[in-house]
């Protein structure tokens, strides 16, 4: 039996975006956001209220990156969500983050988040909160690559959001490789 929780934001895996930006002065900004993800091959859409600092950012330098959340920084990245650019100017530094300014658009990086989505401005809607981004760049730190240049998921802890419990969780193991594990049905119904 099932239990019906009517329309609510519930999706697992959330991932934990950070979005950073610069300001009208090149003062760099974070916002932490639970809703967004890959809505088209090289794009990237965000749930950003209007009332952030982060939204009025991107409509005008016209860019951002989207850093992923890791443990090592579950602190860092839930306070830069739970205080506004508006209202803390200092929020970078007492997150105690460092930043370096993207080579491909005009927005940071966080020198301790280790991968990251280097995007230019496509759209935004005030009513639907829609944030959208041209991915032009993906960068991941060294450290959590494994010896063939790729992400590596054992070197790099990524955190999703439990938007029912409001925590966040580490991804786990492998189950199963992608677009593989299924050919084990597509062979049997072939036979039959």
């Amino acid at each position: 039996m099932r239990k019906n929780f009517g329309a609510k934001a519930i999706l697992y895996p959330m991932p934990v975006l950070i979005i950073g930006t610069y300001d009208e002065n090149g003062t760099p900004n974070a916002m932490n956001a639970a809703w967004g993800g890959i809505s088209e091959e090289t794009q990237i859409s965000i749930c950003v209220d209007d009332g952030h600092k982060t939204a009025k950012n991107v409509v005008k330098t016209g860019a951002f990156t989207v850093s992923i959340a890791d443990m090592e920084n579950v602190v860092a990245c839930d306070y830069v969500g739970i205080v506004s650019g508006n209202k803390e100017p200092d929020k970078i530094e007492k997150a105690g983050w460092h930043t370096t300014k993207s080579e491909f658009v005009n927005a940071p990086l966080f020198d301790e988040l280790p991968m990251a989505l280097e995007c230019n401005f496509i759209s935004y809607d005030k009513e639907t909160c829609r944030l959208v981004g041209e991915i032009v760049n993906v960068c991941a730190d060294e450290r959590i690559l494994d010896e063939n240049s790729k992400i590596d998921l054992n070197k790099f802890s990524p955190i999703t959001y439990d938007p029912v419990h409001h925590t966040y969780r580490k991804i786990g193991e492998i189950v199963g490789m992608a677009f593989c594990v299924g050919k084990k049905l597509k062979k049997h119904k072939e036979r039959d």
